[in-house]
Order: structure tokens, then sequence, then C-alpha cells
């Protein structure tokens, strides 16, 4: 190791994680930098922490800085054996003699079953050992609607899966789960659960023609529907219950009879014991008119309407995923009790998991499971969304049947209806309030960036702007998806815990080892783009003598330029491939950046000798015409196509890093509104809450944020693991 009087950071490369540490001291000996990890972590740990240590001293030089590589996911939780990386451990400024993790388990608070391995048949099609796996892959999410019992309700955005990117499922509005009655009304062919029941001699056609008009029948393989017909029939005792149904029916009974699932099941839910068909339903046969059913499912024998299923039902989930469930195995209960040695926890307030926390352990990966959730591929993707409007719904039935908790009465307009000197009450509408505390709301943002303005008027304007987006090709995420033939879009929950790793180590930089100097405050909010990947945008505050005073301070952080291939081909490499906009304008219209035949982003930028800041406070970077261009889809781009970088932030993150000098009282007010302006929208007209005579109607906050919400499998995945969407 090189010895030096001065101060050097030293990098630390285990398993491929890399962790910073600094020291003063002459040539200080390696062994004492085992000692001290070794004090903090296990011995098991160390173990292999020790057969990869070695030392790379940090150079200012950004051609010689090291990419942060957190390596593969080694570790495994001893609370519920998911497969995480260190990086991903809970309170990590804690000494602790084990380590723990949240995003699974609660470190050890949910305890729930494992599920069983998948029949045969199902086994071998997930994990590529059947001759049809990569077809019924290709069509999984088709496969499964095939025999699913129930129908979503939500509108599915498929505009976006137009072949430019990988496909995305992408729910936007309210969403259902609806049945519908056991038979169907006459003239009308059987769907879902009827197909269970109705004409079950000719199952197979039925199933086949009832997707022949959302599929090309050609791709569906009629063999392997035949087998999936048989596999069902044979494990799942949702499957049975329904034709018991159907063994009903053929006798030519004249009573009329309806099958109740039961919401609530007497075994203890954190216990694993295969459900039977008696346990889960019941076939009532004749007046049931007086039934006392509370949220229990009941499914008619005729019925025109259909009917909507309450999201914490215990059958729920394996209603709409018999290919992920099998067996009929249970979904969440509103009783399952937390782990016991935590229950008695005098800071446990709550006693029962929730289900965010269900999904959450669902979702994972373990050794001793069989991955018929996460290796589902784009059923996964439909799957985390599905869940997360389960837990948003539940979040908004509360708030919408408790609006006297949220103060509701005092937002109903009455005082300014009075003030406007309006004496009818009648002229003033009922507002069912979205409080401030809802993640995502009007009331989150503007409390958000009303709070980011105080921290504004403590500490001055930001210095810096950094936006970093999700690189799908960074190595964490190829090593661990690339051997077993997964794409990144088939595994949203390893792009979002690899990028809130690499954030995490970010803010640390920023924080701990003074990346752009010492700094006074930090923020960032999350957003996701329509196209799934999820990016932050950060505000940096620099402390006393590290603010950027001039231009030439802005220069020497901030680069808008094409470094020179011959003398800096690494940061060249990255720049070209992370940094360049477009090509866009009129050979490429149909970019997202193109609004009425001109680039939004205002690219090609002009050239420029030195940088400048234009009136309204916003930088004019240096932007040279030196003859150095790239060329991109055959055409040529030079410095006018840069965007704004930093070359060490950049090397180190190798992904789009965008930087930006913001040190001006002009742009704060918008860049504030624009770092806290919420997640993506659907594009709706919401009406003002007045009828045409101009009558005061009664205004649903809940309901324009459902008419509103657009979500994607990536922001379904960053809030069910209880990311934060705002940090300061």
């Amino acid at each position: 190791m090189h010895s030096s009087s001065s101060s050097c950071h030293l990098r630390l490369a285990a398993k491929g994680r890399i962790e910073h540490l600094q020291y003063s001291k002459v040539g200080q000996h390696s062994d004492s930098v085992y000692q001290k990890k070794a004090n903090k972590y296990p011995l098991n740990i160390m173990n292999s922490i020790s057969k990869t240590l070695h030392y790379v001293e940090w150079s200012p030089n950004f051609e010689h800085n090291e990419v942060l590589h957190v390596g593969q996911p080694s570790i495994e939780c001893v609370n519920c054996r998911a497969i995480m990386w260190f990086e991903e451990r809970a309170e990590k400024s804690r000494r602790s003699t084990e380590v723990q993790f949240s995003i699974c388990c609660q470190k050890g608070k949910v305890k729930l079953p494992f599920l069983q391995r998948p029949p045969e048949l199902l086994n071998n099609l997930l994990h590529d050992e059947d001759p049809r796996s990569k077809h019924f892959l290709d069509n999984i999410r088709t496969y499964n609607n095939m025999f699913s019992f129930t129908l979503i309700g939500g509108k599915i955005e498929s505009s976006m899966n137009n072949g430019c990117g990988p496909p995305q499922f992408i729910l936007s509005g309210q969403n259902y789960h609806h049945i519908g009655s056991l038979l169907p009304v006459a003239g009308s062919n059987p769907k879902f659960a009827q197909l269970y029941i109705y004409d079950t001699e000719n199952e197979l056609s039925n199933r086949m023609n009832h997707f022949e008009s959302y599929n090309n029948r050609s791709i569906l393989d009629k063999s392997l529907v035949g087998d999936f017909i048989k596999m069902i029939d044979e494990y799942n005792v949702l499957a049975k219950s329904f034709r018991r149904v159907r063994d009903l029916s053929l006798q030519d009974t004249p009573s009329d009879f309806t099958l109740r699932l039961f919401r609530n099941r007497l075994k203890d839910p954190r216990v694993y014991n295969m459900p039977s068909s008696n346990e889960i339903a019941a076939l009532i046969v004749g007046d049931f008119a007086n039934m006392d059913v509370g949220r229990d499912i009941i499914v008619k024998k005729f019925s025109g309407d259909l009917s909507r299923l309450h999201e914490t039902h215990t059958a729920f989930i394996p209603l709409q995923y018999p290919l992920m469930f099998p067996y009929g195995e249970d979904g969440y209960q509103e009783n399952i009790p937390i782990r016991e040695h935590h229950s008695g926890s005098e800071s446990t307030k709550r006693i029962r998991v929730s289900l965010r926390e269900f999904i959450a352990f669902r979702i994972q990966e373990r050794v001793c499971e069989f991955g018929n959730i996460v290796h589902a591929r784009r059923l996964f993707q439909q799957f985390v969304v599905d869940c997360y409007t389960m837990i948003e719904a539940q979040r908004l039935s509360f708030i919408r049947s408790n609006q006297k908790l949220v103060r509701s009465e005092i937002l109903n307009g009455l005082q300014e209806a009075i003030n406007r000197g309006e004496t009818d009450p009648s002229c003033v509408g009922r507002r069912i309030v979205l409080p401030s505390s809802f993640t995502g709301g009007m009331r989150y943002m503007f409390n958000n960036c009303q709070d980011d303005m105080a921290i504004c008027k403590r500490f001055s304007y930001p210095d810096l702007f950094i936006t970093i987006t999700c690189n799908v090709n960074w190595l964490e995420i190829r090593d661990v998806l690339g051997p077993k033939g997964f794409s990144p879009s088939d595994r949203p929950d390893i792009v979002c815990r690899v990028f809130k790793v690499k954030l995490d180590e970010m803010m640390t930089d920023f924080k701990k080892n003074n990346f752009f100097g010492q700094t006074t405050a930090r923020m960032y909010t999350i957003e996701f783009q329509k196209r799934g990947l999820p990016h932050a945008h950060i505000l940096l505050w620099l402390d006393g003598s590290n603010k950027l005073h001039n231009t030439t301070d802005i220069d020497n952080v901030i680069s808008a330029e094409l470094p020179h291939p011959n003398l800096y081909p690494k940061l060249f490499k990255v720049v070209t491939s992370y940094m360049i906009h477009g090509p866009c304008g009129v050979a490429k219209l149909n970019l997202p950046c193109m609004k009425q035949g001109k680039c939004s982003k205002f690219f090609p930028k002009k050239f420029t000798a030195v940088t400048t800041i234009d009136e309204d406070g916003y930088p004019m970077y240096k932007r040279r015409n030196i003859g150095i261009f790239v060329e991109k889809n055959g055409i040529q781009m030079d410095n006018r196509n840069v965007v704004p970088y930093s070359p060490n932030l950049l090397m180190r993150y190798q992904a789009h890093v965008n930087t930006e000098y913001c040190n001006k009282s002009n742009s704060i007010k918008y860049l504030f509104k624009y770092v806290n302006k919420g997640p993506d929208r659907a594009t709706m007209k919401i009406s003002n809450g007045t009828t045409k005579d101009g009558e005061k109607t009664n205004v649903d906050e809940i309901k324009d944020y459902y008419d509103c919400r657009y979500l994607s499998p990536c922001e379904a995945v960053w809030r069910t693991f209880g990311f934060d969407i705002h940090h300061r």
C-alpha cells in the first residue's frame, strides 16, 4: 500500500463491495482495517470478505477511479432466508453483531409459510426444463388469464408497448377484481370462473375460443392448455370448489344455489397447512336471502352484474393468479400476527402483519422456495402492480371511512363560502379529503415543496441539481439476471433494489466522503419514467469555501463537452454511452422530447467558448467547437448534444448522471416545483366541481387521485418495499 503523509482515501473491495475508509496516519496497516470490520460483523461474513481483501489508492484522476460495484446478493437473511445484498442491511450506522434486513421480513417480525414446490409441469416450464418453456414464458400472462377465476378491473395501458422498449405492464385508474355469476346468462359465452362449470366437456375449446379475440390463436399451445386443465383439477382447491358447483348443475336441480368463499380461516395463518375445498367454500342450495356474508365472496347462479372482491379477502390473489399459486394457497389475511418474540416488545404498537409487509415477503427470492412468483417474468410485472393497488386501496379505504380523523370539515370551504356572501348551504359541496400524510397526494407534494423552501431559506440557494437514472446494464443487474435468462424488465424488484443501493452510496459520498466538498443539506425525490425505470432528482447545498462562486468553479465540477478519446478513453466511452442527447429533430419526430416539431430540451445547444449565466439564472456551459464527435444512428453528435455531467461522478456510477449548477434566485421556485411535482399521471380532464348551472358539487380527492394514477412495475415494487419517495 502506498504511504503518504497526507490524508488518503482507501477503497475496500470485498466480494465486489466498495466501502470508503479514510485514514490520516502514515502507513496504516491492513490488519487493523480488517480487525475493525471483524469487531463489527460476524465471523462467517468476515471469512468471505477476507478472501478477496485488497486496497486501491484513491486518485483524483477520474480515469483511474474505480466503478462502484456491489457484487451479487450473497447473504441469506437469518430470519426468512431471503437472498440479500450486504448493503441492504437495516440500520447501517449502528454496530451490530448480526446483520439483519427490513425489506424482506422487518428484521424477523414477519413470519409466513414458504410456498411449496409447484407441480412438476409448472416447475419445469418455469425453469426451462420443458421443450415448451420459451413459448410458455413468452405468453405466461395469456395462459394465467385463461385459467384465472376473476377479472382485473383497472385500465391496462398498452400504448407504451409499441416495440420501442421492453414490455411493461402499466395500470391507470382504480383497480378492482371482479367475479361474475356461476353460469353465463342465456346467449353469452362462458368467461373466467364460468369455464370451470359450464360445458366442461368442451372446456378446452371453450378456453381457446374465449381468448381467440384477444390473441392470435395459433400462438397458443393446445396441448399445454390441456395439461394445465389436468394440473389445476388435481391440485387447486379453489378449482375443486367450482367443480362441485358443476356437479350440482349437472343434476338438473330446479333449486337456486350459491357458492360462498370464506374470508377467514380457523387455522393459524402463519402455519402452512394445505387447505381443503371444505374449509374454503360452502355450496348453499335454497333460501339464502338472509345470510350474513360480511366480506365473504358470494357467487350467485345467474347474475348480470359483476361482483367486486374485497382486497383483503384470503382468495383475492390466488383467484387471479392460479399459475403462481397452483394449489390455491391462501393470500393475505388481516389476522396474521407478528412473530412471537416481537409481539411483547414495548416499542411495538402494531401486533399484526400489514398487507405491504405480506407482499414484500412474498416477492423475495429464496433458495428454499422454487420461484413460481419471481420467475414468472411478465406475469410478475402484473403481480407486483396488482398487489400494490391492493395496498393503496386499503389505505385509501381507511382514509375515506375516517374523514373526521383528517379534519376534513376545515377544508369544506364553509368559511370561504360565507366570505363570498353565499347563504345557501346547499350550494356548498361535501369534500372527501386526501391528507398530506398520503404519499403521492397533492397535499403531500405541496407540503414537501414548502418544507424544501424553508430549507432554502435557512441554508440559502442549493448549489447543485443532480439527476441519476437507473442503468439496467449495471453489472450487478446483469450478473444476477443474465445466468437465469431474465431481462431487466422481468425483475423490477432487482432493478429497484440495485438502484436504491447505488443511490444510498451516492448520498453517503455527498454527506460523509465530501465528493463535492462539505455539504450542509441534501434532499432527493424519486420518480418513475413511463418506461418504468426509477430516477432521482437530488439537490445539494455546499458549505462555505466549497460553493461554486464563479464560472471557473463551475468548469472545475461540471463539463458539457466530449473528452478527448485518446487522452481519456474510459471517460469518452461513458459520456458517449450515457450523456448524449438524441439524435432528435426532423429525422426523429417520434421521440419523447419532440414537441411541435422541436426538441423540448433545446438540443442541439449552441457552441460557447466560455461558461456564462443568463439573466434568468440558468447556466450556459462551455461547449467549444473542437472537432470531437461521436456517431449515433449515422448522425455525427458533437459538444452541442452533450448533457452536462460531473466526470468523477459519472465514472463512479456509470449511468445517466446529469449534474447542473443552480445557485440563482430566479430559478429556485421552478426548481423546487419540478423536484416535487410527483409521479407520472394519466392525462385526463378533471372537472372543477361545478355543474352547468354553476352549482357546487361534491369534491372527491380520492377519486381524482384514482382517475389520474399511472402505475408501473418499478414504482409498485419501490413502494411495496417501503423505500423513500422523498428524502431530506
